[in-house]
């Protein structure tokens, strides 16, 4: 018993390394941060990420206009892919056959294993040449009255690239709302249906009612990957620093201008607003997922 107790101690001491490794990593990206976007940080301050202009001749940086095309890209791309997401997984959850069911859990993880670059690619000649003659026009036709559809037709700007976002994290919705709503408990579906409830109703009261935590969670985890996505938002949203309404303008995001520009900072005051914004960056993602766990 003794010699068991030992190397149980052993084994468990030799785990507890692993999760260590992962917060030391942590901590040295952050540290590493941290130090390299010093210079940006003493000059700038706060000011940094209220500042609207982003001038490297004159150096005067601020992330203001990357923040705001981060999040309004974002928040775009959640109000296309909830309704779609959590529809598709409402009926794989409760309306389709196993063998649907199978096929369609095939292609939505498929889909979330497509490279970022290939959707990139697929919106410069696929989806912008629509936007541009087709959705776009339509928009401003219609809703022109309102300022989020008001400008000229480019094809490439936020909406595109929050079309694409949404693409991306649909999966994501998908496969999380769907496993929660299986995992409600069958005797709650049971006794709404013997109260006579329709399913729709049991699934309004009872399913999403139950699974609302997780659901969220799972959209807010969505959040994060939008936020952080790179190369398909580069190639699509135009990357103009300009604060705009209209979700016809281009765009620029934190991390895209860190993908466009950081090869071409010579000057150190350059290159450490650059590693500041990675920095912003960095953060968002923290809390963003962090609130995802407590959710789910």
């Amino acid at each position: 018993m003794k010699r068991k107790d030992r190397s149980d101690i052993i084994f468990r001491r030799v785990l507890a390394v692993f999760p260590l490794l992962i917060l030391i990593l942590v901590g040295g990206i952050l540290f590493k941060l941290v130090t390299a976007s010093s210079l940006s940080i003493q000059k700038f301050g706060f000011t940094f990420l209220f500042t609207r202009t982003w001038d490297p001749v004159f150096e005067n940086f601020g992330a203001l206009p990357f923040i705001y095309g981060t999040l309004l890209s974002s928040f775009v791309a959640l109000l296309i892919a909830i309704p779609i997401g959590l529809g598709t997984a409402i009926f794989l959850a409760e309306y389709a056959p196993y063998g649907v069911q199978r096929v369609f859990s095939s292609l939505i993880d498929l889909l979330a294993a497509i490279p970022s670059v290939i959707y990139g690619l697929w919106g410069i000649f696929v989806l912008v040449p629509i936007m541009r003659t087709n959705v776009q026009p339509f928009l401003g036709k219609y809703l022109g009255f309102l300022p989020f559809f008001q400008g000229p037709n480019y094809g490439v700007g936020v909406l595109s690239a929050s079309v694409i976002l949404a693409i991306m994290i649909v999966p994501f919705i998908i496969s999380v709302s769907r496993e929660v709503i299986l995992a409600v408990p069958q005797v709650y579906k049971e006794a709404a249906y013997a109260m006579g409830s329709t399913r729709w109703e049991a699934i309004q009261t009872i399913i999403l009612s139950y699974g609302k935590p997780g659901i969220v969670g799972g959209i807010i985890l969505a959040l994060g990957r939008a936020i952080g996505e790179t190369m398909a938002v580069t190639m699509i949203i135009g990357n103009n620093v300009k604060i705009s309404a209209s979700l016809f303008s281009p765009g620029y995001t934190l991390a895209s201008v860190i993908a466009n520009e950081f090869a071409e900072a010579s000057d150190k005051l350059y290159l450490s607003s650059l590693i500041e914004i990675g920095l912003v960056l960095l953060f968002v993602s923290i809390v963003v997922n962090s609130l995802a766990r407590l959710l789910i």
